[in-house]
């Protein structure tokens, strides 16, 4: 994907996939979400590449879903905190694990429980003006230039 080009493209799935549409960005969020800051954190929880882990975290710094808090002066040492936008991709994240859980879910899965009500949550997409499930009504999609 042309990420330099990316929001020169008039579709918003495009234009997200190009800051976090690898695998890596989508766990350091998840990782985030579940309360992990630290570089160390991160990659002992993914077994992932210190130089890719870097890339990563810094292109989430860069587009808006991370920002970094230095913790400790010596040794510098940084952590790194969800912005708003980062928080706010938390229902995607669900949203995906819903996916994998209906279409690659053999053998024991993580489960998620709601704190306050002690319930397994059940993530589905609804239309806010419609309330409809997303998926059970017919679409059109309308590309700014063809209206």
């Amino acid at each position: 994907m042309d990420t330099e080009n990316s929001c020169e493209n008039p579709c918003p799935i495009s234009r997200s996939l190009s800051v976090a549409g690898d695998a890596w960005s989508i766990l350091i969020l998840r990782d985030a979400h579940a309360g992990l800051t630290r570089f160390d954190q991160f990659r002992k929880s993914m077994g992932i590449a210190p130089t890719m882990l870097t890339r990563r975290l810094a292109t989430l710094t860069e587009e808006g879903l991370l920002e970094k808090r230095r913790y400790s002066e010596h040794p510098p040492r940084e952590e790194y905190l969800l912005t708003e936008a980062g928080r706010d991709f938390l229902p995607v994240l669900f949203m995906i694990g819903a996916w994998g859980r209906k279409y690659r879910g053999g053998g024991k899965l993580t489960q998620f429980f709601d704190a306050e009500t002690g319930t397994e949550i059940q993530a589905i997409a609804v239309d806010e003006v419609t309330g409809a499930k997303i998926g059970t009504r017919p679409m059109r999609v309308v590309v700014p230039d063809e209206r």
